[in-house]
């Protein structure tokens, strides 16, 4: 039975508004989401995700154990140095997405709600005579986003993984309400999910299905490493990256604006020419409303759709742009 990871402190905060579905247990907005994304943008506030799953792994062979089973090259990882990382099946199929950094004796990542203890399992299947630790910390650190931009200090001790889209923190969880009180104002999860499909950045759970390849939705390079050593499902990654392309693509899309209602996930896409009931093409992974570009989406549709065809997605019009080309 999966553990609930703590509910966030923050949520006793004034305005705070719960999520739903994948992201309970921290807010979803504080009283104005287009606020809420202007000051991330302007490198204000931070965003409480303290519902990551957290899991560390230590021991002198953490890097090198950490190789052989991660599409990452991760075997010379600097301290410091922020990787993301996959999990995948024997089949190619995305399980695990991690997003690591070693410290200099333990590698720190967190990984998304729901998905720790099937993650912990696998790892601890896989140690064998190496001298690993795999331990999980979700009840003992929060992960909080500083975004890009931000002049907030960070507190002595306190592991952080810089990426192009901001800092996140290892942050002990009991620190969590002075840290928000010190550093405001917060962000909802709205806000840090509307800038995630602004910047085209997939999300298991969200822009993976049980049949998801890397190449589908963009994680070639950033995700994969294609020169590194073998790894589970290693053998349809060379595969489609040097002989073929994948079955279906990413694409972001501008949604009609004078709609009331998002589209929720799973949303049927069709060419607009086909209409309502025309044959279905692929499906609406996150759908989010920007405080500047209106309603706007990320979708998985199949490869051979036309890049300038006009979409609907249920019955709401839509015009696509290439995440990944076909």
């Amino acid at each position: 039975m999966q553990r609930r990871t703590p509910t966030s402190p923050l949520l006793s905060l004034p305005g705070a508004v719960p999520a739903e579905g994948r992201d309970e247990g921290v807010a979803a907005h504080y009283g104005d989401p287009f606020r809420e994304q202007r000051a991330l943008v302007a490198g204000r506030g931070f965003v409480d995700l303290s519902h990551r799953g957290v899991i560390t792994v230590s021991g002198d062979d953490r890097l090198s154990w950490l190789h052989l089973l991660l599409t990452q090259h991760v075997s010379e990882l600097p301290p410091g140095r922020a990787a993301d990382a996959l999990i995948l099946s024997a089949n190619g199929h995305i399980e695990h997405a991690l997003y690591l950094v070693d410290d200099g004796t333990t590698v720190w990542a967190h990984v998304e709600p729901g998905t720790r203890e099937a993650l912990l399992a696998y790892l601890e299947s896989m140690r064998f005579f190496y001298r690993v630790e795999v331990a999980d910390r979700t009840d003992a650190y929060a992960v909080v986003h500083l975004p890009a931009g931000s002049i907030a200090p960070v507190p002595d001790g306190v592991v952080v993984r810089e990426t192009p889209h901001g800092r996140e923190l290892f942050l002990p969880r009991g620190d969590l309400e002075a840290y928000a009180g010190e550093h405001g104002p917060p962000a909802g999860t709205l806000a840090h999910e509307a800038l995630r499909v602004e910047a085209h950045r997939p999300r298991l759970g969200h822009e993976t299905d049980h049949r998801t390849i890397p190449h589908e939705i963009g994680l070639i390079g950033s995700a994969v490493h294609l020169q590194k050593g073998c790894y589970r499902g290693q053998e349809t990654v060379a595969r489609v990256h040097n002989l073929g392309k994948p079955p279906r693509r990413l694409v972001f899309l501008h949604l009609d604006g004078s709609e009331v209602h998002l589209p929720a996930h799973g949303t049927p896409v069709r060419l607009a020419a086909d209409g309502p009931e025309g044959r279905q093409l692929g499906f609406v992974t996150t759908a989010v409303r920007h405080y500047e570009l209106g309603p706007i989406a990320l979708a998985l549709v199949k490869r051979n759709v036309p890049v300038d065809a006009p979409l609907i997605v249920g019955t709401t019009a839509a015009a696509q742009e290439p995440v990944v080309e076909p």
